[in-house]
């Protein structure tokens, strides 16, 4: 369904007729907006249908295919910044979408970000659909995609062990952020209380899912012991959960009635409990 749009900006003046299709495990709310948004397109009124579409994604934050029509219409309009931004939340939520990283990678390259597309466009494997079409991009920015692997590998060699840069900055398009901690090799983790989820900030800027999972609901604060092990406070599922530098995720502690900030030290995990007004105190 994500190429829908993709395909009508070629197919539409040949008169072919193009439906939208039932998409799993949205709210009916969702997928109607989304079927208004398509059938504006067909229309001509792109403004109404963006605007569909954009009533999609606040009725639900991760409806891809949204974000994909979204994006392909401001990109048809020329508005390469605004449809970079739509693309970039795909890459949020699923780093695998490898037609969303090529659009990033073509995007970046009209704007001037050669450096942006060419990190886009490492992150596209052989096996892709796209790698043909990422072939030619790169091809038209005189390299080609083994030389772009082979640099942005260097690259993140070079920086593994590198701390943050030290100068004043943001993150941005990260929904409710609430607690934060960092790895030794540099990498910044952030909790999303509304995405249920955990995001990862590279020392290089790049910013991806680390760990999504139906165990992570209401995440509060972040604290990292000296393994690099995540611990979690679950708020609307009263309990602690432990997410390896892998991402495997565990119950550390249950049963604490609305967990909210943590601390380690000596060994000790600290949990202030706002359901019990007090502070657990726990052996790792």
């Amino acid at each position: 369904m994500k190429k829908l749009l993709a395909a009508l900006l070629v197919t539409i003046s040949m008169g072919l007729a193009v439906f939208a299709e039932p998409v799993q495990g949205l709210s009916n709310e969702a997928k109607l907006e989304y079927n208004r948004g398509v059938d504006l397109y067909k229309l001509g009124q792109y403004d109404r249908s963006m605007a569909a579409f954009r009533r999609a994604i606040e009725l639900d934050a991760n409806y891809i295919d949204a974000y994909y029509n979204l994006g392909s219409i401001l990109e048809y309009l020329h508005q390469d910044d605004a449809a970079l931004a739509v693309f970039k939340q795909i890459i949020v939520r699923n780093p695998n979408d490898y037609e969303s990283l090529y659009k990033a990678a073509l995007l970046s390259n009209k704007l001037g970000q050669i450096d942006k597309a060419k990190s886009y466009l490492s992150l596209i494997p052989p096996s892709s659909s796209i790698y043909s079409q990422a072939q030619t991009l790169a091809a038209s920015m005189n390299t080609d995609m083994q030389t772009i692997k082979a640099n942005e590998q260097m690259s993140a060699e070079q920086t593994s062990l590198t701390k943050f840069e030290q100068t004043n900055g943001m993150y941005n398009n990260i929904p409710s952020p609430t607690g934060i901690t960092a790895d030794t090799f540099g990498n910044l983790y952030v909790a999303s209380f509304s995405d249920n989820l955990i995001y990862k900030v590279t020392p290089d800027g790049r910013q991806i899912v680390f760990v999504k999972d139906s165990k992570i609901n209401g995440p509060i604060a972040l604290v990292s012991d000296l393994t690099g092990n995540i611990y979690v406070s679950n708020y609307n599922n009263n309990n602690v959960l432990k997410i390896t530098p892998a991402g495997n995720i565990t119950v550390q502690i249950a049963n604490i009635d609305k967990p909210y900030g943590m601390s380690i030290t000596s060994g000790m995990l600290f949990v202030s409990s706002q359901g019990t007004n007090s502070v657990l105190r726990y052996k790792l």
